[in-house]
């Protein structure tokens, strides 16, 4: 079963020698630009967290077999939605991020998710400020990629050197804001 939603564009894929010589998302046109894609790949902190979360999945759906093999359905019931529950945390975890495709830019959070055409968009920047590390409350200078919308209103940060997907990966980071603002470039700003 396919997983578009784990698989980056074929950008900064194995056939290119170095990720500058490989052509950006746009120049790709072996695929469709009206669907939604992310820039990068999910960092590996993102990828084992979903990981743990399915592995926990694994031992609840034994305990739902278990309790409706004893005979309470009920419990097993609602066993079964716990785990179905966990699944959709795992899933969504995995789909947080930042999406583009030619209408405009998309940022996936857990809860939320905030979509802007390219023509509402009036610049899309790399800055030095501070960022939270991991997600979490405590936060440490970094790199973050934000969007400023017409009217001066500024976004959350798109990207950020911290996050789940690019600690300790600079390298990535750079690419995926590269990449973000190229798509940003080509298609408005």
């Amino acid at each position: 079963m396919p997983l578009p939603f784990l698989t980056a564009d074929r950008a900064f894929g194995a056939d290119a020698e170095s990720p500058d010589d490989a052509a950006l998302p746009f120049d790709d046109h072996d695929h469709d630009h009206d669907y939604w894609r992310r820039p990068y790949r999910p960092g590996p902190w993102r990828v084992a967290a979903a990981a743990v979360l399915l592995l926990l999945t694994s031992f609840m759906l034994l305990a739902t077999m278990i309790i409706a093999f004893a005979g309470a359905l009920a419990g097993a019931g609602v066993c079964l939605g716990a785990a179905a529950a966990v699944i959709g945390c795992a899933l969504r975890l995995l789909r947080m991020g930042v999406w583009v495709s030619r209408h405009g830019l998309r940022q996936v959070g857990f809860f939320a998710t905030t979509t802007l055409r390219w023509d509402q968009i009036t610049g899309v920047r790399t800055v030095q400020q501070p960022v939270r590390w991991l997600g979490l409350p405590r936060t440490v200078q970094g790199q973050a990629l934000v969007v400023e919308q017409h009217g001066g209103e500024q976004l959350p940060a798109l990207l950020t050197d911290h996050n789940a997907d690019f600690l300790q990966r600079p390298e990535a980071f750079d690419r995926a804001a590269d990449t973000v603002e190229a798509w940003g470039a080509e298609y408005g700003l």
